[in-house]
């Protein structure tokens, strides 16, 4: 039905933007109205979120003085948000040997393949964990960057986690309304530099910081989709954009409200 109505309000809007719709159902949705429509269509909780955290992601590795391509990466959470990152991470260079993303049931890999029920979920199965690391507790051990979009906290990742973590880690912990862990434990714990969803803490990761710059683009262009390319390419911008302005570990990414 969703399908179906934003094919009927094609001809009378510029953009459609996709908002609060659960997987697998979200892909499906996407997928076929991305290929189908003549005006862009855009998921914001999975390209935004992912947009917005592979600029944070950019800046807090040069903080780190860590490449992309070099960082071991664990991802906590596999749903759309999660997934879509996890995709825009490795199209921009991250290494999928070097990544362990991990569900509910633990970590995604070839022998799952059976038990995940998306596309984007088989895609990381066949792709990432070539070792076959079976959970989350083995994942984050010498990890150089945690991203998790999955249960709220706190607790859900603990101090030890971040403790079993590599030197100078990078903790990206945005659930809400309650992050995974709370940034203070999670700097207790090690971590260099921490990130969440929430604007009451420093590094809030936000994706209506790339949402009204991302579409203003496609319009203007005439795109007739906001391809994964397109939202590298804008959280490189956001990024670069936010080092002009000045970063520091409690300050990886311009805030929404930023005028320009």
């Amino acid at each position: 039905k969703i399908i179906d109505f934003v094919r009927m309000l094609e001809p009378s809007v510029g953009a459609v933007n996709l908002e609060d719709i659960s997987q697998p159902n979200c892909f499906r949705v996407l997928d076929t109205l991305r290929e189908t429509c003549n005006i862009p269509v855009w998921h914001d909780d999975a390209q935004g979120t992912a947009c917005i955290t592979l600029a944070g992601l950019s800046n807090a590795l040069k903080l780190a003085g860590k490449k992309l391509g070099d960082c071991k990466i664990v991802l906590l959470g596999a749903g759309a948000a999660n997934t879509t990152v996890a995709r825009l991470i490795l199209d921009d260079g991250g290494d999928p040997h070097n990544m362990i993303v991990c569900d509910i049931e633990g970590a995604l890999h070839s022998q799952r393949l059976s038990t995940v029920n998306n596309p984007r979920q088989e895609e990381l199965c066949r792709e990432t964990n070539p070792e076959c690391v079976q959970t989350f507790e083995q994942a984050i051990k010498g990890a150089d960057v945690l991203i998790a979009l999955s249960k709220p906290g706190p607790n859900t990742v603990t101090k030890a986690h971040i403790a079993a973590m590599n030197k100078n880690p990078i903790v990206f912990a945005c659930a809400n309304p309650i992050p995974e862990i709370w940034p203070y434990e999670a700097k207790e714990a090690g971590a260099f530099i921490v990130a969440t969803g929430r604007g009451d803490f420093p590094n809030q990761i936000n994706n209506s910081v790339c949402f009204p710059g991302i579409l203003k683009g496609a319009l203007l262009v005439r795109a007739r989709k906001i391809s994964n390319t397109m939202a590298i390419r804008c959280a490189h911008s956001i990024a670069d954009y936010s080092a002009k302005k000045g970063i520091s570990p409690e300050n990886i990414v311009v805030k929404m409200d930023d005028p320009e």
